[in-house]
């Protein structure tokens, strides 16, 4: 069982942008709490927490994973998440169920574009967080323009703890803001060394250090008053005006060091542990009752009914898949029993268990703020709420985006045709974001995710965890073919080879609709040259010629079509006749109507820097697309237009190179356009050469 009460646990999001050191990070907390009898490395394969093959490959996280610590009698839950924005579900998920953020900031960089989205993030959450400038023994690394980022590029008031002695290859330990004091850490025996503040950083530090104290005042008017009559605060008041102001968001704590090398990284868990807000200081979670909108409230408290938020799905091919969630109140043994409140279902489990990188640590009871798994959940996915069956709630889910980039998707193996569609079902349990899809019009399989790299990724696990092995194409756009003119046609049929012949004829009006219409057929006969009987199968007829237009064989949309005259044969005439006869007319009336392709456009939503504005536009502008609109968020700029499916099929990737990774996109079907003439020639020549 767990050993810890809730006021205990400290559930913290390892979060930024990517290389800023994140797992590298948690590697250290494992190593100097402990944990691990040596520090992980992601780039030789070491990592305890990039344990997926993918992961080792690319040397970057791909996927949020979970351990802890113990530290000053606290349990550390640490969920260490993904960089790249290819993966902001995973990051949101993991933001979800944490009770505050540490973000990482490079010392180099200073606050970069994924920084920006993932603070974001923590604003939409309301957490509270610490900030690590780490990577201080790099070269050009700079502790206080980093500083300046935060302050400028995220308009957040952040609050200096400890300052670096040294920079770059000299950088040797921190000076500790809150105790006043040196910490030096010896790689070689693992041991921390405290010291007096050097003479040349006093100034400096007592700078910061009143900078400090003001801040803490100000968390409340009994404190700010004790600082202004004795000029400063006791440790007592320092510790309770730190707790409310990491709390309330009004203190963000920064750190720095270098994680790589354990450099100030003790202070920073010191101050995890003390100041962290834990569960039960977080407070009554909310929800709503099942099946209305009547709100419902938990407490963190173990005599509180059970509930639980199911933030990440495993699919492992040897343990089924893993459900992992986080308790917000009441307890769970392994003899309870689940109750999926979201899906009304109940679900039994025979194990419950810590996941610690891609270990597991049994254990047989969970108390408030716990995060754990259980494995081989039949019917609970990401996003549910797990809760007491007689007291049921469930807890706002974090909806996934929306895929932006799709490939057409096709097993290598024959054989393995019915097993593709099953294998992705079960990445997409593991992660929503990923979508799969049949486009009936050009008969592909479509697999659509966040980015190029969220897709060759998904495509790697398909060989690793289901021995699949498919092949990624870029998808067929799905064009279209209408008419511009109208004609008057006659379709006619007429085969006799001795006995019962067949004979049916048919004069139509052809005309267009306009975009959008569809189609329509009009029985303007009268009288009986057609009988009643034959005039569904001239409908049927022109509906299946409307499948392959006359250009390059994409569907025809827009038309209306009108059954006006014909004539029939007492013996020879059928359905079959008539079906064929209205085909004939049909395809023959479409040329004389002036058929043109259509294609899709999209609604595209494009968030860049200020910087890459003008470039992304023009480059819009090149792609044929038009730009509708323009709004400024925050010091970004988004760009709203239309432009042609057929120009952003690989623009996930163009985007990123264009902008150094700082602008993302969405976009969304919104019409059929007029493809230009010189566009619709090679469409044509295209077509006809793969039929040819």
């Amino acid at each position: 069982m767990s050993k810890y009460e809730s006021k205990s646990i400290r559930n913290m999001a390892v979060v930024g942008h990517g290389a800023t050191g994140k797992t590298t990070l948690c590697e250290s907390l494992l190593y100097l709490s402990g944990k691990t009898d040596r520090l992980g490395r992601v780039d030789d394969g070491t990592s305890v927490m990039d344990y997926e093959p993918e992961e080792q490959k690319r040397h970057v996280s791909l996927n949020s994973a979970t351990n802890n610590i113990d530290w000053n009698k606290c349990r550390l839950n640490i969920l260490d998440t993904p960089g790249d924005s290819n993966f902001a579900f995973d990051i949101k998920s993991c933001l979800r169920v944490a009770d505050g953020a540490v973000v990482l900031v490079d010392a180099v960089g200073g606050v970069e574009f994924q920084t920006e989205k993932v603070w974001e993030y923590a604003n939409e959450f309301h957490l509270p967080r610490f900030v690590f400038v780490n990577r201080m023994d790099r070269e050009r690394a700079d502790f206080f323009n980093a500083v300046k980022t935060l302050n400028d590029l995220l308009k957040a008031k952040v609050t200096v703890f400890a300052l670096p002695i040294g920079k770059e290859d000299s950088l040797s330990g921190v000076i500790d803001l809150i105790g006043m004091k040196t910490v030096f850490y010896d790689e070689q025996t693992n041991t921390v060394k405290q010291g007096d503040i050097p003479s040349d950083m006093i100034q400096t530090a007592q700078k910061y250090r009143e900078i400090l104290s003001e801040d803490i005042a100000e968390t409340d008017d009994t404190l700010m008053n004790r600082y202004l009559e004795n000029g400063e605060l006791t440790p007592n008041d320092m510790t309770e005006g730190l707790k409310k102001g990491v709390l309330a968001g009004s203190i963000v704590p920064v750190f720095c060091g270098s994680a790589l090398k354990g450099i100030g990284v003790h202070p920073f868990l010191d101050a995890i542990a003390r100041y962290f807000p834990s569960p039960v200081e977080r407070g009554a979670v909310y929800g709503e009752k099942p099946g209305s909108n009547d709100e419902e409230i938990r407490l963190p408290e173990e005599q509180s009914p059970f509930s639980a938020f199911v933030f990440k799905t495993i699919a492992d091919p040897f343990a089924g898949r893993l459900t992992l969630f986080r308790v917000y109140s009441g307890t769970l043994s392994v003899d309870q029993g689940l109750y999926n409140a979201s899906k009304m279902t109940t679900e039994r489990i025979s194990n419950i268990f810590f996941l610690e990188g891609k270990n597991q640590k049994p254990t047989d009871r969970l108390v408030p703020g716990d995060i754990a798994a259980v494995a081989k959940l039949k019917e609970t996915t990401t996003g549910d709420t797990l809760s007491a069956e007689k007291f049921p709630i469930i807890y706002k889910k974090v909806t996934p985006q929306i895929p932006v980039t799709s490939f057409a998707v096709e097993a290598k193996s024959r054989g393995d045709e019915d097993k593709l569609s099953m294998s992705i079902n079960k990445l997409i349990d593991e992660d929503p974001t990923l979508s799969f899809t049949r486009n009936d019009q050009t008969k592909e399989m479509i697999l659509s995710g966040m980015g190029q790299v969220h897709i060759e990724v998904a495509v790697e696990k398909l060989k690793r965890k289901f021995g699949l092995e498919v092949t990624l194409k870029t998808p067929k756009v799905p064009y279209r073919e209408t008419i511009k003119g109208k004609t008057k046609v006659q379709g006619r049929y007429k085969k006799q080879s001795g006995g019962r012949g067949q004979f049916g004829d048919t004069w139509l009006e052809i005309e267009p609709l306009p975009r959008g219409g569809g189609f329509e057929f009009a029985d303007k006969i009268f009288g009986g040259v057609v009988p009643q009987q034959y005039r569904p199968a001239v409908e049927k007829g022109i509906v299946e010629a409307m499948e392959e237009g006359v250009l390059a064989g994409y569907p025809v949309v827009d038309i209306k079509v009108s059954l006006v005259d014909g004539s029939f044969h007492p013996v020879d005439s059928s359905e079959m006749a008539f079906k064929i006869a209205a085909s004939i007319g049909f395809k023959k009336g479409i040329l004389e109507c002036q058929p043109i392709l259509l294609e899709p456009i999209v609604n595209i939503v494009i968030e860049v820097t200020d910087e890459y504005m003008g470039d992304v536009i023009g480059d819009l502008n090149s792609r044929r697309g038009r730009v509708l609109g323009m709004d400024s968020l925050g010091h970004n700029q988004i760009i709203k237009g239309q432009v042609p499916l057929a120009e952003i099929l690989k623009y996930g990737s163009d985007l990123r190179s264009m902008t150094s990774g700082r602008g993302t996109f969405t976009y969304t079907h919104s019409h059929y356009e007029e493809v230009p003439s010189f566009i619709a020639e090679k469409i044509i020549s295209e077509a006809k050469k793969s039929d040819s």
